[in-house]
Order: C-alpha cells, then structure tokens, then sequence
C-alpha cells in the first residue's frame, strides 16, 4: 500500500511536470469559448420610404442574482413578481415570486427570465423594480436576437426575397447579401455553476451593422399587377405567369410580379419567371422587323405575300392562325401577326447572310443576360451559323417569327422599352440607392446599354406599326379612351416540363407601352397555359396589360378629371380617414371650396346633407393607438411607421380590424396586426 501511494504521487508529480499546461489549457478552453455577435441586418426600402424587409429586435432577457442586495430583493420580490405576471401573463404573481425566491438562493448568475421577447416587453422590463438599478446592482441582461420579415407578406417576394440563416435566400436579401449583412462582432463567455455561459465584461468587439438598399420597386404598382396577374391565372387555370413594369426613360423595375399553380390551386411567387428563358413567339416579330428597316430591306408600307397563311421552308410549313389573306403591308403582317410574312421576309433577305440578321439580335441584347441586380438570371440562346442546331433551310425562317431562340420576359421588355425610348437601351435595375444610418452613401443612375438598337427612322416606323397593333390589330380589344398605348401579342407553342411540342402547352404574351406619344411606362405579360388551356396572348396578356395599365393611368398620369365627371353626379359619397393632401386633390378636382383643418396630416370627412361635405382633424392623441378602420393600408403605414411600430398585414382592402385597441399607450418596437378587407 505505501508503495502504490508512493507510485501514485510520483505520476502526479510526473503528470504536473510534463503535462500540466496542456491540461489547463484544455481545461480552460472547455470553460471559455469565443462567441460570434450577428451584426444588425440592414433594411430593403422602396424608393418612397416604405419598408419592404427589416430585421425586427427580439431579446432574451435574464438576471444575474450574484449582484442584487438580500435586503434590496426581499423588500421588492412582490412588486417585481406583480409586474412580471401582467407583463408577460403566463404565470400568476405568486408563481414568479417562487422562482425569483429559488433562483436568488442559488445564487444563478445567468436565469433566463423570458425567450424572444419583443422590444416592448425589454422596455417595460428593464423599468421593473430590482431591474431598474441596472445591471450591475439589479442584476438585468438582455440580449438582442434579430428577426427577419416582410411587412407585405408574398408581394414581391420573389424579388425582395427573405433572409434566414442557414436557408438559401433569394431575390435582393442574395443578390445584396454582403452588403446588407455586415461585419459580425465578437466576445468570450465563460462556463459558469449549472452549466451556463456567461459573457465575460469588457471582452466584446461590436459588430459593424449592414447597410440598407433602395429599391426601384413602387409596392403600390406592384400591388396593382399582382392583382391583374393573379386575376387571370386564376380564371384560365394558368400553370404561372409574370408582369414586369419598367419606367421607359431610366431601365427602373417598378413591379416585378411572379405567380405559380401550387397543388391546391392557390398561386404563390414561388419562381422568378421573368429571368426564366422560352421561345417568345409572336412578340419577337418585332426585333426581326427592326432588322428589316434597319437594313433598308423593307418600309411598313411595302407589301408581302403571305401566300394565304401557308408557306414551305424546307421540310417544314409555317402556318398563319387566321389564313386566306394574299398581297398584304408589311404594317398589317405585324398587325394581324403573320407568321409567314416574317419568316419569309427574314429568309428572303438574309439568306445570303445569316450573320447580318444575327447581329442585330445580338445589338438588342438578346445573346447575353441583362444584368439586372438579381441572382438566377438564365442565359439566353440566339443561335449563329456555327451553331450545332443551325439548319441552313428552315433557322433564319423561325428565329424571324419568334422560335429556335430562347430569351426572358425581362429581355423582352427591355427591348420594347427601348423602342418607347426612341432607340436607348436600357439596363433594366431594382436598386437605386445604398444608406448608412438613414443617409445616401451612394446613388445608383440608369445605366445605357445601347445608345440607338437602331435608325431613328426604323425605330419611328416600328412605334408606328405597333400602335396599329392595338387600334386595328390582335390587341385592339384593349383600347382606352382615355390613352393611347402600342405592343405587340405573342403566342408560342412550347415543351414544358417533359411534356412535348404539340401536347397543349403554349404561352400567351402581351408587351407594350403606354402613352404612345409620351411614353412613360412598358409593360410585359407572359402567362405559361394549362395543356389545352386557353392561351392567346390577346386573350391572357392584353387584358393583364390593360388592367395595369388604367390603374397606372387613373393614378399616375391621367389625373381625377375623368372619375370627378362621375363622382360629381352621385347622391351619396363615402369617404374615409386619408391624408389631408389626398382630400385637397379629390376636392381641389370636384370644384370644392371645402377647408382643410388647420396642421391636420390626417383628415376625416363627414356628410351633412346630400351634396355638402365638410372635413374634420383627425382626432388622434399623441402617444396612444390611432383608429386605423377604413385606412387603406398605405396611409395607415404612413401613420404608424414613425411611431415606432412594427406593422404586420393580412387580407386586401381597407383595415377592417386592429390587434392593437384604440386610445392604448404607444410602446416603440410593439407589434400591431392590420386585418384588411
């Protein structure tokens, strides 16, 4: 026995000697551990201001008891178990002194009070008795845990995209990753009695917060063609469908709408389709006659043969959707969208020299993405002479109306708003500015892809043709009265997921601009059909386009001159809660002398007798919950956003409920659920 106890202090000794720092070094890393501190994700805006994704603060909250005088804690632990139980209202007062009592025996440093508590909740807290001396005397820690959401739920989602971690994003959160994100910070946490890690003071390197991004995105317009899209994919049972408005002047992306058929029938922006490549049919004619006048080949008012909508190329015969027609204008071949008389004039012409016609496609842009701000954009195929598929008697005869080529929506419109453009190429973008702390750091211009796609004369005889596409062509149905637009429909017979040309899947589109003399917004719409589904561009893209289109006009160019006509003539006028400045438009428009209460941003008006209306100041009390019934939704976010609250929305229409009562005290960082209807 004493030799064995005589071995045993040797191998200690030895072990002290030989081994002892490595072992406390292991110890001590078991003990301490380096902690990464998440930089605060930056916000998506749009260019008015509104909040499209923002990381919303949430806090874990605990105490440290070590530090909270005996006396201090036993004169308080009923008003501090009060406060917590009306607070958080999952315990009664008297459960949450029983564990405050436990707790403060044990002596627990690091007592997780409550888990993602909202930033109203830390700011009540940190006010409770005990917890009001601070950390180092009332024992209170927070940590924040930031939360990623979208205030507008699915619209744009494809487009903003939404951020969480360890999850492939998409859309901007992506695209604008590094930026947005940060640089993280860092500290040491220490193991402590009971398992629990505790920071260690005075070790922490704060992380530097991302940045916020701008975008392009007007969420009003993009409301307005979600909803035209939706209404017809919807109706006809469409497998999806996209609608990209572009500002005509700059490239902007205004809306950028996605929809797809889920299972249960419902529709989900669940792809961005507008970067997804197909034959464009119909609506390629157009880049085929810009080459034609280009090259002096041809004028609009020339005429073509279209053979009675019938004509061999090769081994294959191209088909005209309405036939008997003979010796027509190059004008009308657009108009009525003659499949024969594109594919003869492009095989006719350039046959001699396929690569002429080729690069003028590839001056449009067509043979190489656009390099819009988003990732996932495909590449586009516009074949050469070198081209394994090329075949020298029937490729240039379908790339002239619109088939062997595979390009985007996006590349589509793009190229239809340079038209609209007089000629300019422009880069089609999202973001327009970069803040740091609420200020521009940096700017982002409209960039020029190509000064003139082509002669100003051929670019003034391709308007020309495409507006008599929609005064006496296949999209005549959706002229207005009240403006006047030019585009072209397409239809395309295509192969979608393994199912074969000839099966009953085709796509309908629609692309144009509007107003046709002072162009300000393009437009395009392509929607994917159901096998044997209804599929005419005329019949599921125009409509798309027209509905956007007197939103955009009634709200955006046109004025209140025509709907004050009408509204003048009605007996009874509802009106409800709205901006002062929107009351001043709608009567400054109706010839109305009514005053605008004196400093009110918000008004209400009330009916005094048939034909006499008068406003009244909104009676909001600063600091507590206004009565939001009736708002739409973007006054009622222009209300609430500078007042600290985060705003989440279900529904479409009006606020008809509010999970917040009306006249409660305003707590910054507090959830309030709009219901719309």
């Amino acid at each position: 026995m004493v030799l064995l106890g005589v071995a045993i202090v040797v191998k200690a000794i030895a072990i002290q000697a030989n081994e002892g720092n490595q072992l406390r070094a292991k110890a001590e890393k078991a003990h301490i551990r380096n902690q990464i501190l998440p930089a605060e994700r930056g916000n998506i805006y749009s260019e008015d201001g509104t909040i499209l994704s923002s990381t919303i603060p949430q806090f874990d909250l605990r105490v440290d008891f070590s530090v909270i005088n005996k006396d201090t804690f036993d004169n308080n632990v009923d008003s501090l178990s009060k406060c917590l139980a009306g607070l958080f209202k999952d315990a009664t007062p008297n459960e949450y002194k029983i564990q405050l009592k436990a707790a403060f025996r044990k002596g627990n440093r690091y007592w997780l009070l409550r888990k993602n508590a909202p930033y109203y909740q830390y700011q009540e807290a940190r006010n409770f008795p005990i917890f009001n001396k601070g950390k180092n005397r009332g024992g209170f820690i927070s940590e924040v845990i930031s939360k990623r959401e979208n205030p507008y739920g699915m619209l744009a989602y494809r487009t903003i995209g939404l951020w969480r971690e360890d999850f492939p994003n998409i859309g901007l959160e992506k695209t604008y990753d590094t930026l947005l994100s940060g640089k993280p910070g860092a500290r040491i946490i220490r193991k402590t009695t009971g398992a629990v890690w505790m920071p260690m003071e005075g070790s922490e390197v704060d992380p530097i917060n991302g940045r916020d991004i701008v975008t392009t995105i007007d969420i009003n317009i993009q409301d307005i063609a979600e909803h035209a899209l939706l209404d017809i994919v919807s109706k006809y049972e469409c497998t999806y469908g996209t609608a990209i408005v572009m500002e005509v002047q700059t490239g902007k992306i205004l809306a950028l709408a996605n929809l797809g058929r889920q299972k249960d029938g419902s529709y989900w922006e669940d792809f961005n389709y507008a970067l997804l490549p197909s034959e464009p049919g119909s609506t390629f004619k157009l880049f085929s006659l810009l080459s034609l006048l280009d090259d002096g080949y041809v004028n609009i008012e020339d005429k073509v043969n279209v053979n009675g909508g019938r004509k061999r190329f090769g081994n294959q015969t191209v088909v005209d959707d309405h036939g008997g027609m003979n010796i027509i204008t190059v004008k009308k071949a657009l108009e009525v969208s003659s499949n024969v008389a594109f594919a003869s004039m492009v095989n006719q012409y350039y046959q001699s020299d396929p690569m002429k016609y080729i690069r003028h496609l590839q001056k449009f842009g067509l043979n190489k993405k656009t390099g819009i701000d988003l990732v996932g954009e495909r590449s586009p195929i516009i074949k050469t002479t070198k081209s394994k598929s090329w075949n020298k008697s029937t490729s240039l005869a379908w790339i002239g109306y619109g088939y062997e080529s595979l390009i985007t929506p996006l590349h589509t419109c793009m190229v239809y708003n340079a038209v609209a453009n007089n000629g300019k190429l422009m880069k089609p973008y999202l973001v327009s500015g970069i803040k740091e702390y609420g200020q521009v750091v940096k700017t982002i211009e409209p960039v020029v892809l190509e000064g003139q796609i082509a002669k100003p004369e051929s670019i003034k005889q391709a308007q020309e043709a495409l507006h008599g596409v929609v005064e006496e062509g296949t999209a005549r149905g959706i002229k207005s009265p009240f403006y006047t637009a030019a585009g072209k429909t397409g239809t395309a017979q295509v192969a979608d997921k393994g199912i074969a040309y000839g099966d009953g899947v085709r796509q309908g589109s629609f692309v144009g601009y509007f107003p046709y003399d002072k162009p300000k917004y393009t437009i395009m719409v392509l929607v994917r059909s159901k096998p044997h589904g209804v599929y005419y561009g005329a019949v599921i893209g125009a409509p798309v386009f027209k509905a956007i289109a007197d939103k955009l006009y009634a709200n955006h160019i046109g004025g209140w001159e025509v709907p004050a006509d009408s509204v003048k003539n009605k007996k009874d006028l509802v009106a409800v809660t709205s901006t002062s400045e929107n009351f001043q438009a709608v009567f400054a428009s109706l010839g109305w002398k009514t005053p605008i209460p004196e400093r009110a941003v918000f008004a209400k008006m009330s009916v005094v007798a048939a034909r006499d209306y008068k406003l009244q100041k909104d009676p909001m009390v600063k600091n507590k919950i206004p009565d939001l019934s009736g708002m739409g939704l973007k006054d009622a976010l222009y209300l609430l956003e500078p007042l600290g609250l985060h705003v989440t929305v279900s529904g479409i229409g009006k606020v008809k409920n509010q999970s917040l009562p009306v006249g409660n005290n305003i707590v910054a960082g507090q959830n309030i659920h709009l219901i719309l209807g």
